[in-house]
């Protein structure tokens, strides 16, 4: 009988004992919590104006490591996503905007000054440094989030860790998962329990098949 008992829990992190399982499934879930599930991160980076002392490529990327909150229940995947728009909709990307200009003296622009359409889909931190800019200097852009797994990037990674241990006795292992931020740690597990289910169950439809 497999049986799962919560050792640690916060918000961020997450320790499971898991008794009963093969060390093969245990190890998938590990494997799903940092590649499947998904996660929302800034993708798209449209440059209106920039004269900091950051170009334009490193100005993006670093948009697109900051953590995302993310709704997996109101956002879909952009391939999953009946709009058919390359671009996407509201239903496959958040909107966030940044206009910033310098100051008398040299002062940070944070992500926190990062304005998103959606205020339930924000940055993790709003006190994440992306560009300092000088009297004079200004960034001026439109960022465009969506869903996206770690498989594609590290950015969409929701976990920062993910961890699988021998516990004490065959067929006992410790699973400990730290998130982000952008999901909560529980649902990041949930989550990859549930992918990973629905993958094995398109495995065993697919051998049917072709058995018959």
């Amino acid at each position: 009988m497999v049986k799962v008992k919560v050792v640690e829990e916060s918000p961020n992190s997450v320790t499971l004992q898991l008794e009963g399982i093969d060390r093969s499934y245990a190890n998938a879930v590990r494997r799903f919590c940092i590649a499947e599930v998904p996660s929302m991160a800034i993708d798209d980076v449209v440059i209106l104006e920039n004269s900091s002392v950051l170009y334009d490529e490193i100005l993006a990327h670093r948009l697109g490591m900051v953590p995302i909150r993310t709704d997996l229940n109101r956002y879909n995947l952009p391939e999953e996503c009946d709009c058919g728009n390359p671009l996407g909709c509201h239903k496959c990307r958040v909107l966030f905007v940044l206009d910033s200009k310098g100051k008398e003296r040299v002062s940070t622009v944070y992500s926190g000054d990062l304005v998103s359409e959606d205020r339930d889909v924000r940055p993790v931190s709003e006190s994440i440094p992306i560009v300092k800019l000088a009297q004079g200097q200004s960034v001026k852009l439109e960022a465009y989030a969506r869903l996206g797994k770690g498989k594609e990037h590290a950015k969409w990674q929701p976990c920062t860790v993910a961890v699988l241990t021998e516990g004490k006795g065959e067929g006992v292992y410790t699973l400990m998962v730290e998130s982000g931020g952008a999901l909560p740690a529980r649902a990041i597990v949930t989550k990859a329990i549930e992918l990973l289910e629905k993958k094995l169950k398109e495995i065993q439809v697919s051998l049917g098949a072709s058995a018959s």
